[in-house]
Parts: C-alpha cells; sequence; structure tokens
C-alpha cells in the first residue's frame, strides 16, 4: 500500500512555467545493474534522474501529470506538501519526457531513452 498522498488531491496549484515532481530515486545507497552496491557517499559524474510529474502551472506545454521526466538533480528546489518531498522546477529544466501518449507521435525522433 502507497503512503503517497493521491496526486489529483494536493493542496496546491502551480503557476506559469513551473513543474512539481515526485522523485524516483532514494537518498542512500543504489545498486548498479550488475547488482553492485553504490555508497550515498560515493563520487559519481553528473548524473541525471527520472521523476514522476505530479502537477504543472497553466504555461506548461510539453508535460502533463503523471508522465515521467528526465532532469538534472542539482537544478532543483525541494518542497514539503503533506509530509511527502517534491521538487520544483521550471519546464527548460527538464531535458526529456517519457509517456504512454508520445508512442506514434509525428514529432517523435524514435529514440529511446
Amino acid at each position: 500500500m502507497s503512503t503517497h498522498p493521491p496526486h489529483d488531491k494536493l493542496p496546491i496549484r502551480m503557476l506559469h512555467d513551473r513543474v512539481l515532481v515526485r522523485s524516483d530515486v532514494s537518498e542512500g545507497e543504489r545498486r548498479s545493474s550488475g547488482g553492485i552496491v553504490i555508497p550515498a557517499t560515493a563520487a559519481v559524474g553528473r548524473r541525471l534522474e527520472w521523476a514522476e510529474v505530479v502537477a504543472v502551472g497553466q504555461n506548461v506545454r510539453t508535460v502533463e501529470t503523471g508522465d515521467r521526466v528526465l532532469y538534472d538533480p542539482e537544478d532543483r528546489a525541494e518542497v514539503e506538501v503533506r509530509g511527502v518531498s517534491y521538487l520544483l522546477m521550471r519546464e527548460r529544466d527538464l531535458h526529456a519526457v517519457a509517456a504512454e501518449r508520445l508512442q506514434g507521435s509525428e514529432d517523435s525522433t524514435g529514440l529511446y531513452l
């Protein structure tokens, strides 16, 4: 059972080009695809992360609630709503979007991330 509140019940309305996301990455150690544990203190190069969009402002044009987006974790502002941590960013700070609705889109590059 999920401990996160339903996204459509968030007591917040985003303004302008702002996007509110919940990160897919938990703080702490990670595992490589080969099963090697990577401690949270390990120095790694600039690594982008995925997050789920939970709210968008009225001027956001390329992402919708429920999309997964790729972002740079160094370009983020954190906010807590009802005990859950979210990230706030501008639409232009997102690097990519992954969504079912994009399949078969005529402006798609055909590349997969």
